[in-house]
């Protein structure tokens, strides 16, 4: 369905867009919201279940977040504790959609799952202690527990143990976090987004062009099905389309997009569906980065729940693509996204970080054999009979000529918007999903300040949000956060036994 005259109009329907579109259609009941999305199925790309580690990402037990120990032998834990604030951010949108019956059935969508970080040799021993007594010292991480003791891990995960040499180990747990699948949650806020007056939903709708005008956005959409062209005006556009969203900015013309380049990664899962294996594991274990591999291919082996079912992953596997998109994309995606302002960035990419190009190639033509070597770092007992291999989505890292000579490759999450605030961008990976709740917020403080300036705007959001105007990382704010979290939880349904 297409309305007429948007106000807002999503391209993308992943759980950027999702949340947005929810948030706003809040905010604002009166707004004319319009979505699109080139795919026949909604969050079929990046937001899809198989695409993603579906991990909350709250900064518990990843360890890239963290980085390793100062002279002094401390780690700096800043970064995870924003990652955690952000997260509960989400969760605090999410369980008022779903208190407010905008969404029903959490199970389809969360779940408890521990989150564990797991290491082995003795510099990583001391460094996850080190890492431990920073972050349970802040009242966002006081239930973690650190463990040395095989019989203890064994308990949390005994997967990690059974077989094992006598390598020193260590691992930390926090029973309270999450399984998400964004996809299926990505779909609820739309399907709700659909039911409402004056909203359009889309789906085999891909947007061809952008062009600007003095009261916003002409955006050009092309009906795959009746391969017919048409033109909606919008004052305000949003492109949330994953690996789709540089070749869309770079159609808008802004100059904010110029030297922005595009990195695409592939990945893939070692799967094991093995009920004996699966019933013995309930963790997300995230452990050590391997050499020269990009953030998102820090391996995890983890319990999955994918419509209601669950199983047990590990990866992700990273491989050279140019790819921009797993469905829709074709191999001339990152050739076609070459332009005079990003040329010499894509260039000093690949010279600058041939370590990471070597790395990209050989993941992806190793052996089924190598593959289970790495699982057998986590799981000694794994036997390839178990495991069988998938594909898990593909996600283009931005590249930012500001960044240096080097032209680095980002792992965060970049927002680019124009100067007149009328079309925003988003770019990037890990955590982005987790955390798109709060991105989804910036974007509205951003490009669309007028909806919260007012009494009512603001009492709408603190509803939906009760802390997105408090610092809640801050001492003064732990019982505040006691208090909503445990609410989060019952109305997630994630406090039941």
């Amino acid at each position: 369905m297409s309305i007429d005259n948007p106000d807002v109009i999503l391209i993308g329907s992943g759980i950027m867009s999702a949340n947005l579109g929810a948030m706003l259609k809040r905010l604002d009941p009166s707004l004319k919201i319009q979505l699109y999305e080139v795919s026949e199925e909604l969050a079929q790309e990046s937001s899809n279940a198989w695409n993603n580690a579906g991990t909350g990402h709250a900064g518990i037990c990843e360890l890239s977040y963290t980085p390793n120990r100062s002279a002094d032998g401390s780690v700096d834990v800043s970064n995870a504790i924003t990652i955690f604030e952000q997260f509960e951010q989400s969760r605090q949108f999410w369980a008022y959609a779903v208190s407010e019956g905008m969404i029903d059935t959490p199970p389809d969508f969360i779940n408890p799952v521990p989150h564990v970080s797991f290491v082995h040799g003795q510099s990583q021993v001391d460094f996850l202690r080190a890492r431990f007594e920073a972050m349970s010292s802040h009242h966002f991480f006081a239930e973690m527990a650190f463990s040395t003791d095989r019989n203890e891990i064994k308990q949390w995960a005994p997967l990690l143990v059974n077989g094992r040499d006598d390598t020193p180990i260590a691992a930390t747990r926090m029973t309270g976090g999450t399984d998400v699948n964004f996809g299926a949650l990505s779909r609820k806020l739309i399907d709700w987004m659909a039911m409402q007056d004056d909203c359009g939903v889309a789906t085999g709708h891909h947007v061809v062009g952008l062009r600007r005008t003095s009261q916003g956005w002409d955006v050009t959409v092309k009906d795959l099905k009746t391969r017919q062209q048409f033109t909606k005006s919008a004052k305000f556009v949003f492109v949330g389309a994953g690996g789709g969203s540089l070749p869309l900015l770079q159609k808008s013309g802004i100059p904010e997009s110029k030297g922005f380049g595009g990195f695409p990664i592939g990945g893939q899962w070692l799967v094991c569906d093995t009920a004996s294996i699966v019933e013995q594991h309930s963790a997300k274990v995230y452990g050590q980065a391997q050499g020269e591999a990009p953030t998102m291919a820090v391996p995890h082996l983890d319990t999955r729940v994918i419509d209601g079912k669950k199983a047990v992953l590990f990866g992700p596997f990273a491989a050279w693509t140019t790819r921009f998109l797993t469905k829709s994309g074709g191999l001339t995606d990152l050739p076609g996204s070459i332009r005079l302002d990003n040329i010499a960035s894509l260039l000093k990419v690949g010279a600058y970080n041939l370590p990471l190009v070597k790395y990209l190639i050989g993941q992806g033509l190793q052996s089924m054999e190598s593959r289970m070597k790495l699982l057998r770092t986590f799981y000694p007992e794994a036997q390839a009979k178990d495991w069988r291999l998938v594909d898990a989505g593909i996600r283009v890292q931005a590249i930012k000529r500001e960044d240096g000579e080097a032209g680095i490759v980002h792992y965060g999450t970049e927002i680019v918007t124009d100067k007149d605030k009328t079309i925003a961008a988003l770019l990037g990976a890990s955590p982005g999903a987790s955390v798109s709740v709060s991105l989804m917020l910036q974007v509205i403080q951003d490009c669309l300040p007028e909806r919260l300036n007012d009494r009512d705007g603001h009492d709408r959001m603190k509803k939906m949000i009760p802390t997105f105007d408090v610092k809640l990382q801050e001492p003064s704010s732990t019982a505040l956060f006691r208090e909503v979290h445990q609410r989060c939880d019952h109305d997630l349904q994630l406090d039941r036994a």
